[in-house]
């Protein structure tokens, strides 16, 4: 079923997202971790993968088994920078063929060994030209986008931002997945400039638990998302005190806290980047009221 007819029927919901290992040994502890999230009933799940489409066959066959085996709604990440029109139009066939019909178009990285995003070699540079083509090949598919509350690290401005947001919809997304972040008026303030140019569509703030507190200071490096000084303050303390047990304690009912306060402020739902950590999002979303 198309995520975006989901959506609709179900507020308050919780949708999850997961890495793939790289190796196929590691794939039993990976379905275990999926059949004990299966627990916390999210409306959909998601499943990206490594730089440059490195697990790209990975994700097709995990989401596969998702739809058929475990009995998710799964939703695969798609990159086009450096794809051709055949291996695009392959990946999205294979997917429908399996049962899954939704997928997160995303612009991606390079090629290895490039720097260059806009090649005349390549038939896609942006996330809307997938889109586009998509949407044009496979009327019925259910299309996410990304979007970016503290704005897109290579954006000139955060007009322009939306201004390619909005193209992404235009040409046919479904709705919104947002970029992690740590306090909820990026996301409010994201949602109020998007309605004020024009996007209608659901708009579904992505959170990510802080489980390691050097694993998520890379990430926000990478990604451009602020912590708050006073919860940086907080992590810190707690690592020099009681070490990744304590960092984790305090990231999961932060996380919660973060979480409750999107549900009960109208967010439609909300992503969680789960990292794999199968008892942390366990404890995580237990203790939500979503009633």
């Amino acid at each position: 079923m198309r995520i975006i007819d989901l959506i609709h029927k179900q507020p308050k919901f919780i949708s999850l997202e997961f890495f793939p290992p790289k190796e196929r040994a590691d794939w039993p502890a990976f379905f275990d971790v999926v059949e004990r999230l299966k627990s916390v009933d999210p409306l959909f799940v998601s499943v990206t993968y490594g730089a440059g489409g490195s697990t790209q066959a990975f994700t097709l066959e995990i989401v596969s088994r998702m739809k058929n085996e475990y009995g998710l709604e799964p939703m695969a990440h798609l990159t086009c920078v450096g794809a051709s029109v055949a291996t695009i139009e392959e990946f999205v066939s294979h997917l429908l063929d399996a049962g899954v019909e939704n997928l997160l178009a995303l612009r991606g990285d390079p090629p290895q060994g490039e720097r260059d995003f806009f090649s005349d070699a390549y038939d896609f540079c942006y996330a809307a030209d997938l889109v586009q083509f998509v949407r044009q090949q496979h009327a019925d598919i259910g299309i996410g986008v990304a979007g970016y509350p503290e704005g897109h690290p290579e954006a000139p401005c955060r007009t322009d931002d939306l201004r390619y947001l909005k193209e992404k919809l235009d040409h046919g997304g479904d709705f919104i997945v947002t970029q992690l972040f740590f306090d909820n008026t990026f996301y409010w303030d994201f949602v109020a400039r998007a309605r004020e140019a024009g996007i209608q569509k659901p708009i579904i703030p992505g959170v990510m638990p802080i489980f390691n507190l050097s694993l998520i200071k890379r990430i926000t490096s990478l990604c451009g998302a602020h912590l708050p000084a006073v919860f940086i303050e907080s992590l810190e303390e707690a690592n020099a005190t009681g070490g990744p047990p304590a960092v984790q304690a305090l990231g999961i009912d932060y996380a919660r806290r973060q979480v409750q306060d999107l549900l009960d402020s109208g967010a439609p739902g909300v992503h969680l980047y789960t990292l794999n950590k199968a008892d942390a999002c366990i404890e995580l979303v237990e203790g939500l009221k979503r009633g």
